[in-house]
């Protein structure tokens, strides 16, 4: 799909971000939202390359000779998109709104097989505070393997599981 010129040049979210590098992904806790995300290696290297100057086409260059495999730019679009939505770029809008909608599953059905393997995914999961990290059952609340008791978990208490 061709898109029309962008005015912006996606520039990356620094400040307020521990970051951490893994050998086939990039672990990026936001420490404002309280989120955690776990980039690809398609989805890292976009990150890493909105310097601000690089335009989402010359991303998309850039990211074809690192993978050796043609990556057009809606890859490219797809992943500023994802990093746009869970505020990884500083300035929103550098993603065409007519391209905004579009799902990883539209997207790879117009690349077709080979582009697909470079098709950028980003896992986000909310981290709780401490407080609610250590919050517990007090006894006789209802439990179970995600309800945690501040005790212990009586499996054949009366009317069902109870915390004592």
């Amino acid at each position: 799909m061709k898109r029309t010129p962008h005015s912006q040049s996606p520039r990356l979210r620094a400040d307020g971000l521990i970051i951490h590098e893994l050998p086939d992904e990039l672990l990026v806790y936001d420490k404002v939202r309280d989120l955690a995300h776990c980039l690809n290696d398609t989805a890292a290297f976009v990150w890493r390359a909105c310097d601000g100057q690089r335009t989402p086409e010359e991303i998309a260059r850039k990211l074809t000779t690192q993978l050796a495999v043609a990556v057009p730019e809606d890859v490219v679009l797809l992943a500023l998109t994802q990093l746009e939505e869970i505020h990884l770029l500083e300035q929103p809008g550098t993603v065409p709104a007519s391209f905004a909608g579009m799902s990883r599953r539209q997207v790879a059905r117009s690349l077709g097989l080979t582009a697909a393997v470079a098709l950028p995914l980003i896992t986000s999961i909310l981290v709780p505070t401490p407080a609610q990290a250590a919050t517990c059952l007090a006894p006789g609340q209802p439990c179970s393997p995600v309800q945690l008791c501040c005790t212990s978990c009586n499996p054949a208490a009366p009317g069902g599981p109870k915390c004592f």
